[in-house]
């Protein structure tokens, strides 16, 4: 730990510290930087700059060495980031690989990184569906987690206040399940997707098919030029960064935004070690770092912090934060630190195809598919598991490629444009339940390259998740039946948990210190100046894409640290 005095000492202390740069890290910069704090991000990897660092963006396919293609080798040494769909060689440079942090599987389970100034933001999906009270309500009313302490009115002005910044596409639907946002214009279902959604709406009152919601610029604001941020080009390419800022990033939004307020310190290359608490004043004082470029162990010092470094290391750093106070980690008089990890379950594909509307073909390309809400166990207890899912729709017809010609009648048949049948497909999206015997608790032995302890994680499937994927398989095998679809096939892709970034819980929300780890302010019961805002504060999991929910949480509690600051109360 270096020995901070005098002017050395006045240079590592802010107002507040947030830990993570990426979505809703992000988004804690922005508004504590607004209301004139002087706030240090701490990320962990490199720094990204927007445009500046994006090397393949502007790329052609034959201008990446193997087309797109993951070489062998990089295979081999990634097996877990490798399973990640969005994994490729014009993408992986924003990827941790799996030798970047390493962590013990008590049960199978993929977790991956992002270890960058911007983190995930860089390369997620940008679904973004608001929560209905549906959701918050789901835990008192089924008996599987803890009550959460915020009903839907409570986040409402802030999901708007946060759409308008970020520009989220969709349509107003006027859906109970699944609450109206402020939208910009919304992308454009093919013919084959209207009429799914329209047989759909003819044969099932509580199905809706509606066009999604996502994070992309269709018609940008004056708010979104002020961020240097232009109209999505539908390349379809997000992954590899976007050089018109036309689907929201930290690096193409809240951090630029922060930035200039001049009160903004990025420090990359950061290693979060712990949280330090101080004894005598009951509270934590700062964060203690480790250089990744010098191995120094570095001290930063604040009123407030903000813990946004993903949820399993958010976890992980409360667990190592430990004192004579807190010897369990930090706030865990409960025990619970750690526990009731939840996820999104993927494994459910259908696919189909359909011989109507040959007469047309999808008008262009688009970043986003169609959506259907969940509509299982919504308004009571209908099946034999418990919560739901939901499920991307899509319909799109390619030109059929003949194979079995070469030379010149090749090139003559590859000037004759024919398409296929419409190729019908969607993706399961399904709620899992907190249980507490769902873990990340620190290994006592192993350590990573830090010397910090290696995060150990017992997380699976159960029972539950098994029917939910037999009643998903069952109700679109009918639901594609009787619109005429053929061909139908289903896939369980035997994802692992963990596999698409949605892990969440470990230091949930709740009313009852005894059973949560977070007041309805993300604020730790037992250590009020700390907030944490990112995925480890999920009660539960929902249906929905978990993002645009952690960043209304963390809009909601940054103004509220504000004024709790300026009353002398933290």
């Amino acid at each position: 730990m270096a020995n901070l005095i005098g002017d050395s000492l006045a240079a590592h202390t802010f107002d507040a510290i947030v830990v993570g740069s990426g979505i809703s890290g992000g988004w804690a910069a922005k508004e504590l930087t607004k209301n004139g704090l002087r706030t240090l991000v701490l990320e962990r990897g490199r720094d990204v700059k927007h445009i500046t660092d994006y090397p393949t963006m502007m790329l052609n396919p034959w201008e990446v060495e193997h087309r797109g293609q993951l070489p062998l080798k990089v295979r081999q040494e990634n097996p877990i980031v490798s399973r990640n769909y969005a994994f490729r060689e014009d993408t992986m440079h924003f990827f941790s690989k799996d030798n970047e942090q390493a962590y013990i599987q008590e049960k199978p389970f993929d977790w991956l990184h992002g270890y960058q100034v911007g983190g995930r933001s860089l390369t997620w999906g940008r679904q973004t569906q608001r929560w209905s009270d549906f959701d918050f309500e789901g835990p008192a009313r089924d008996g599987f987690a803890v009550d959460w302490p915020i009903r839907y009115k409570d986040l409402a002005p802030w999901y708007s206040y946060v759409e308008r910044f970020v520009g989220i596409t969709g349509n107003r639907d006027g859906l109970a399940t699944l609450p109206d946002g402020e939208f910009l214009p919304a992308h454009e279902m093919s013919c084959v997707e209207t009429h799914f959604r329209n047989e759909i709406g003819k044969r099932y009152s509580d199905r809706h098919v509606i066009m999604g919601r996502a994070a992309h610029l269709t018609q940008p604001t004056s708010v979104h030029a002020q961020q240097g941020r232009a109209q999505c080009q539908n390349r379809l390419l997000c992954e590899r960064g976007c050089p018109y800022g036309g689907y929201y990033s930290s690096n193409a939004s809240t951090l630029p935004w922060a930035a200039k307020t001049s009160k903004l310190t990025l420090r990359p290359h950061s290693v979060v070690h712990s949280l330090i608490y101080d004894e005598t004043k009951k509270r934590v004082k700062g964060v203690r770092v480790i250089d990744s470029a010098t191995r120094e162990m570095v001290d930063y010092f604040a009123n407030v912090i903000f813990l946004n470094a993903s949820a399993l290391n958010t976890n992980l750093i409360l667990l190592n934060s430990t004192s004579h106070r807190f010897p369990a980690g930090l706030g865990n008089d409960n025990g619970l630190l750690g526990k009731f990890i939840a996820f999104h379950s993927y494994r459910g594909r259908i696919s189909a195809e359909f011989d109507g509307l040959l007469d047309s073909t999808n008008r262009s390309q688009r970043p986003n598919s169609c959506y259907i809400p969940r509509f299982r166990n919504v308004v009571k207890q209908e099946t034999d598991f418990l919560r739901g899912y939901a499920s991307t729709f899509s319909a799109s017809r390619s030109a059929l490629q003949n194979s079995d010609l070469i030379g010149a009648s090749l090139k003559e048949k590859l000037l004759e444009r024919q398409l296929g049948p419409w190729q019908i497909g969607s993706s399961m999206m399904a709620e899992t339940i907190p249980k507490e015997i769902s873990t990340v608790q620190l290994d006592k032995t192993q350590t990573d390259a830090w010397g910090i302890p290696q995060l150990r994680i017992s997380v699976a499937f159960d029972d539950n998740d098994e029917k939910i994927l037999k009643d998903f398989f069952q109700q679109f095998t009918e639901m594609y039946a009787q619109c005429g679809f053929t061909n139908i096939k289903t896939l369980d892709t035997q994802r692992r948990p963990g596999s698409e970034n949605h892990e969440m819980g470990g230091v949930r929300m709740g009313k009852d210190p005894q059973t949560s780890l977070l007041n309805k302010w993300n604020q730790l019961h037992h250590c009020t100046n700390v907030f944490v805002t990112d995925g480890a504060c999920m009660t539960s999991t929902s249906t929905q894409n978990p993002s645009l929910t952690y960043m209304a949480l963390t809009a909601r509690a940054a103004d509220y640290a504000v004024k709790q600051l300026k009353e002398g109360k933290l």
